[in-house]
């Protein structure tokens, strides 16, 4: 049963903390929304998208890859890949090449410049994942990960 609350001369329903209880899809639906809203404003704040700075992580930790490689392991669409490769193209944080394993593809490879503007970005992840996820504790985080990954069906 949904409940109200008087805030000044205003009720407002407070079904959502119910429905969330009952239904954890609509919970991890609205909480990723959220997340997601945080990460974006975020990213605006330090110039590089969301999607920008995940193929530059990529890249870096992984080496030179294809952009069918970098969508499918990021899980970014291919069409919205191609834009973030071409952004990141324009500004020299990477390089298409062809790739010398299959002559029909490219590489996208990590620019100097991509990597310091890394570096950048990730400077301020500690901080944004603080205030972000305040209300849990460590443990609580770590958890939040593990279950995550259960659902997201990733090997720890």
């Amino acid at each position: 049963m949904a409940t109200t609350t008087r805030t000044g001369d205003r009720v407002r329903p407070t079904y959502f903390p119910q429905l969330a209880a009952e239904r954890l899809d609509i919970a991890l639906c609205r909480a990723s929304a959220a997340v997601a809203r945080a990460a974006d404003t975020h990213a605006a704040e330090e110039g590089l998208g969301v999607g920008q700075q995940l193929v530059l992580q990529m890249l870096d930790a992984v080496g030179p890859c294809s952009q069918q490689t970098l969508s499918e392991e990021l899980r970014i669409d291919r069409s919205v890949m191609v834009s973030v490769c071409d952004d990141l193209e324009q500004a020299g944080r990477v390089r298409r090449e062809r790739n010398p394993r299959d002559r029909r593809s490219y590489a996208v490879t990590l620019t100097d410049s991509g990597r310091q503007r890394l570096a950048e970005a990730q400077a301020s992840i500690p901080a944004f994942l603080d205030d972000t996820f305040r209300s849990l504790t460590p443990e609580e985080r770590a958890q939040l990960g593990t279950l995550l990954g259960k659902l997201l069906r990733i090997d720890a």
